[in-house]
């Protein structure tokens, strides 16, 4: 059992779009990833998905509804079977908890596919 400092962990890192894994509870895990510029559009068959925005500023566009902004402090849980894809148009910092195993492209796989996301 540890405490986890957000700001620390994503000193950590500096790539975008490649989430790491920092905590699990409840077949969740608990993911931080930097995110700028345009994701892929996809989508989740069974899970739903949260954004947590830490810092900055992230927009989460999805196919037949507005698109949410969000700043910091908000949060933004896309339902599962939405085909969503989130925007940032400078670095944003954001927080992610989804089932264990989730596919941070869901239904796609490409270039921005982490297979499996790294622990720090």
């Amino acid at each position: 059992m540890h405490k986890v400092n957000l700001t620390e962990k994503f000193a950590m890192f500096s790539e975008q779009w490649k989430p790491k894994i920092v905590g699990e509870l409840n077949g969740q895990h608990v993911k931080l990833a930097k995110l700028k510029d345009d994701f892929v559009w996809h989508h989740h068959d069974e899970e739903d998905e949260l954004f947590l925005v830490v810092k900055g500023a992230l927009d989460i566009e999805m196919k037949g509804a507005k698109t949410v902004s969000l700043a910091e402090g908000e949060f933004f849980i896309v339902p599962r079977g939405i085909e969503h894809r989130p925007v940032a148009h400078a670095e944003a910092h954001v927080l992610m908890l989804e089932p264990a195993g989730t596919l941070n492209t869901g239904n796609i796989t490409g270039d921005m596919t982490v297979d499996a996301p790294e622990w720090i």
